[in-house]
This record gives structure tokens, C-alpha cells and sequence, in this order.
């Protein structure tokens, strides 16, 4: 029996790098999945073809998380059509990397709009929803940087704290109404983004890893994919790492 059948999922940032292997390994377990990404994507055509040969549908839907005016109403769209979601995985962000004290203040907030106040309106429609049907699972990406900090990505730090402080709060908010909220915590993760960084630099983030290698999306969908599903019934409120040991 395949893990998420019958169910249904909203994943942001569906269209590349962690968020799509989730929509992938959500499909092939019997998951029907609604994608939101930026713009349409080149992975729609790959995901449709996915989700046909798990017997499921895939669905692209458009938005740019920073309007929050237009998220809203996209979300509320979204819930529509689906009927209500099962699962919701907050994982779209960005990056805008810099010292603090030269940071520019557009910098700053395109992060936490982003990453955090865009997760805190999807969070809001869909876990209203969930809380009147007394079911769903609720999974925030957040980051090593968001536990332990990262030099030159304070605005980035900030933003995945910040989730956390929210994971652990609305599942307070929410667990007597069966709504489980957690968090996930990746740290190096081999992804096109983290490709493109020079091969010296990513050698010195590996000597630093336990593990001594970088942790790959499978992995990190694989983290999803529990939480998503009927093993992770009693598991809320949680920020699970997966770092290969950087955080230990």
C-alpha cells in the first residue's frame, strides 16, 4: 500500500531542488498534489508524468509568495478546487545574502516575506481548514541556519528561526483538533543552487559534516514523506535535522 494514498498535498517551491523530489515522492505514493511555484515551470510536464503513472494528478499552480494579497486568494482557489489538503509542506524560499550592517532593508524583507509571512498565510487558510475536518499534517521547511545561525545570512537565519518559533506554537494552537504541525531542518543539501557554489568552498562545508558528505533532496523528502504520513500520527511540535550531524 503506498503511504499517502487518497490523500492530497499543497507543496510550495514545487518546481525545483528539495520541493520538487517531495512532489515526486508524494505522487509515487498514491499522493494527488497541487504545486505552487513562482511561474509556470519546466518540471510540469515531468510532474504530470510522474503523477500519471501513480494512477494521481499533479496541478501547477502560479503565485508569487511575496504578494500576500495574491497568495491569499490563490490559496483560497487552491483549497477550493482540492476540497481540502491533507497535507501542506511550506517549502518555497530565498536567499539574499549579505553582512548585516550593509544589508539593504530590501533585502531583509523580501526574505521574511518569503520565507515566513508567506508560510504564515497559507498556514492560516489551510489549518482553518484542517482544524473542521480534524485531520492534516502540516510541514515547514525550515533550516540549520534557522537553529544555530550562519554568518552573512542574518535576514536568512531569521526567517527559519522564525518558523520554527511558528511550528512550535501553532502546534500547540492546534493538536487538540488532530492537526499536527512540524518542522524539518535541512543542512547541506547537494541541489542545483548549492552546485553552483565553487568546489573549494563546498569541500570546507563537508569537513564540518559527521557524516562527511552532503545530504541529498531524497533524503529530505524521505524526512516529508514520514511526517506526511500515518507512521508520524503522535509526532508534532518537532524540528527534525537533517544535516548528517552538523547539528548534534
Amino acid at each position: 500500500m503506498k503511504m499517502l494514498e487518497n490523500k492530497k498535498a499543497l507543496i510550495t517551491g514545487s518546481s525545483r531542488g528539495i520541493g520538487k523530489k517531495i512532489v515526486e515522492v508524494f505522487l509515487a505514493n498514491g499522493c494527488e498534489v497541487w504545486g505552487l511555484c513562482t511561474k509556470p515551470s519546466k518540471a510540469k510536464e515531468e510532474l504530470e508524468k510522474c503523477a500519471a503513472e501513480n494512477g494521481v494528478a499533479f496541478h501547477e499552480i502560479c503565485c508569487n509568495c511575496g504578494d500576500t494579497e495574491a497568495l491569499k486568494e490563490c490559496i483560497k482557489a487552491a483549497l477550493e478546487s482540492s476540497g481540502g489538503f491533507d497535507v501542506l509542506v511550506n517549502n518555497a524560499g530565498i536567499t539574499r545574502d549579505g553582512l548585516s550592517f550593509a544589508m539593504p532593508m530590501e533585502n531583509w524583507n523580501d526574505v521574511i516575506n518569503v520565507n515566513l509571512t508567506a508560510p504564515f498565510v497559507i498556514n492560516q487558510i489551510v489549518s482553518y481548514d484542517m482544524i473542521h475536518r480534524k485531520k492534516g499534517s502540516i510541514i515547514n521547511m525550515s533550516s540549520i541556519s534557522g537553529v544555530h545561525g550562519e554568518a552573512g545570512q542574518v535576514n536568512y537565519s531569521a526567517s527559519k528561526a522564525g518558523l520554527i518559533g511558528m511550528t512550535k506554537a501553532l502546534a500547540k494552537e492546534i493538536g487538540k483538533r488532530k492537526v499536527r504541525v512540524n518542522a524539518v531542518a535541512p543542512g547541506f543539501i547537494a541541489t542545483e543552487m548549492t552546485d553552483a557554489v565553487p568546489e573549494n568552498i563546498r569541500n570546507e562545508w563537508v569537513k564540518i559534516i559527521p557524516m562527511n558528505r552532503a545530504g541529498t533532496v531524497e533524503e529530505v523528502a524521505g524526512v516529508c514523506l514520514f511526517l506526511a504520513s500515518d507512521l508520524s500520527t503522535y509526532v508534532t511540535g518537532q524540528v527534525i535535522g537533517v544535516d548528517g550531524g552538523m547539528g548534534a
